[in-house]
């Protein structure tokens, strides 16, 4: 599965809400997909991969729990801007992010700041940044 680029996110504006991805399916599966569809259970293919997703991490719904307490990850959106950033450097502080979902770092962040002020970076979604901030948060992502 390949992730296409996300598109960037305006200083404080709307947050996408989707990630768009791109898979391999099969001939077989995929032929077994659009007979469903064209059947009417789904209204079309991507009715169907997402259902099937929102299956799955349902039913394994208590193992991601489980997981995201004992990694102390953060469910959902956690975002940064420059005058969060200021205050954690004030404070003389670091930031440990730990997300499951989607981190942004909003784009009046410069990249020094964000280098002083982020020690680490665990996301497991999707990360937002600058080309800047990605880049002097390289060797801190994982």
């Amino acid at each position: 599965m390949a992730s296409t680029p996300p598109a960037p996110v305006a200083a404080r504006g709307k947050v996408p809400d989707s990630e768009k991805i791109t898979i391999n399916l099969g001939f077989v599966d995929l032929g077994h997909i659009d007979l469903l569809v064209s059947e009417g259970f789904y209204a079309n293919r991507t009715d169907f991969i997402r259902t099937a997703i929102r299956n799955q991490l349902t039913a394994q719904g208590d193992a991601v729990r489980q997981v995201v307490a004992r990694k102390m990850l953060v469910l959902g959106l956690q975002r940064f801007g420059r005058a969060e950033l200021e205050a954690v450097q004030a404070a003389g502080q670091v930031l440990e992010i730990r997300v499951l979902g989607l981190v942004s770092i909003d784009n009046d962040v410069p990249a020094p700041l964000a280098e002083a002020t982020i020690a680490s970076v665990t996301v497991l979604g999707a990360f937002h940044a600058s080309t800047a901030v990605k880049a002097a948060l390289a060797g801190r992502i994982h």
